[in-house]
C-alpha cells in the first residue's frame, strides 16, 4: 500500500463491508480529482456538490459522486479528454479501473462517467488482512461516478483550494455562497419519485449551521432556467424564504431521514427534523 494512501485510510475505521467500500471510493473520488487537475480540467470546469463539501469545506457525510460544471458555457467540451490522465493516477497507486462513458440522451447537458473496479480486488488491496473483506462475491463492481454540467447559468463565483494527498494538486470549487445556493435550487425544485432526497435538507442545515450567505444573483439564474420564476422577476431574499417555506410545509421528513442513515455514521439530530426544524431557519437567511 501506498504511503501516502495509507495515511488517508487511516483516519477511517469502518466496522462492515459497506463502509470499508465507502472509504475506499472517497479515497479514489480524491486520485480522481488530482488525475483531472494534473489534466488541465479545472481550467474550464469548477467542482462542487456533496463531496465538495465534504473534502473542502467539513460536511460530515458520505457522498456518492464528483459533481463539476463548465464555467464558460460557450466552449465546447468532451469529458473523455480527461479519461487518460484520471487513469494514470489511478495506476500511479496501483489502482486498476476501467473510465468508461455513459451514454448521452439527446437535450441533456450533462456528460456522465465512471470508475469501475472489481470491489474484491479493491477490498483485497486496502484491507488485505480483513477476512470479512473477502466474503464480497467475486464479480461485484465498484464505481465512481463524475459528471459535468455543460449548461452552467452565470452568476456564480470560483476559487482555488488545494488538497496534499495523496500528492499535492489544486482543485477550482465554487464558494461557499455559489454552494449553498446551488443546494437551495435543489431543496425548492427537485422533484422526488419515490423517495425524498434527505441529503439536499441535511446539506441545507449544514450551510444554515455556519451562518453561510446566498449568492442571489447565481440563485436567481438558477430558478429562471429551471422556469421555477419567470426571466423578468428579480429574485430578492423575501421570495427565496417563500419558495422556502412552501416546500417545508409540504415534505415528508420521515422519507428524507430514511435517504440521510445511508450517507451518516450517527443519525443524532435527525429525529428533530420537521416542518417546525426547517421553517425556523429562514429568518437566518441573508444574501452575501
Amino acid at each position: 500500500m501506498n504511503n501516502a494512501i495509507q495515511v488517508m485510510l487511516d483516519k477511517y475505521h469502518p466496522t462492515n463491508n459497506s463502509e470499508r467500500e465507502n472509504a475506499i471510493k472517497e479515497i479514489i473520488q480524491e486520485i480522481v480529482l488530482a488525475g483531472l487537475s494534473r489534466g488541465g480540467f479545472f481550467e474550464k470546469a469548477a467542482f462542487y456538490g456533496g463531496t465538495c463539501l465534504r473534502i473542502f469545506y467539513g460536511l460530515n457525510r458520505f457522498s456518492e459522486d464528483l459533481d463539476f460544471a463548465l464555467i464558460d458555457n460557450k466552449e465546447s467540451f468532451n469529458l473523455e479528454v480527461y479519461f487518460p490522465y484520471v487513469k494514470k493516477e489511478l495506476l500511479s497507486y496501483g489502482i486498476d479501473m476501467e473510465i468508461i462513458t455513459k451514454d448521452k440522451n439527446e437535450g441533456v447537458e450533462v456528460q456522465t462517467a465512471f470508475a469501475k473496479g472489481n470491489t474484491l480486488t479493491l477490498l483485497m488491496q486496502f484491507f488485505p488482512n480483513d477476512e470479512e473483506a473477502r466474503q464480497i462475491i467475486g464479480n461485484q463492481k465498484a464505481k465512481v461516478k463524475f459528471e459535468i454540467d455543460t449548461d452552467n447559468p452565470s452568476g456564480g463565483t470560483t476559487e482555488i483550494k488545494y488538497q496534499l494527498l495523496p500528492a499535492p494538486y489544486e482543485v477550482r470549487v465554487f464558494d461557499e455562497s455559489t454552494l449553498f445556493s446551488g443546494k437551495i435550487h435543489a431543496v425548492i425544485c427537485r422533484e422526488y419519485k419515490h423517495h425524498v432526497k434527505g441529503r439536499d435538507f441535511y446539506d441545507y442545515l449544514f450551510y444554515c449551521g455556519k451562518g453561510t450567505r446566498v449568492n442571489l444573483a447565481y440563485l436567481e439564474n438558477k430558478l429562471k432556467s429551471s422556469g421555477k420564476i419567470d426571466n423578468k422577476t428579480k429574485l430578492t431574499i423575501e421570495k427565496v424564504k417563500e419558495l422556502l417555506l412552501e416546500k417545508f410545509k409540504t415534505v415528508d421528513y420521515e422519507s428524507a431521514k430514511k435517504d440521510v442513515r445511508n450517507f451518516v455514521n450517527s443519525d443524532s439530530g435527525l429525529n428533530l427534523w420537521s416542518s417546525d426544524l426547517f421553517i425556523s431557519t429562514l429568518d437566518s437567511l441573508k444574501t452575501k
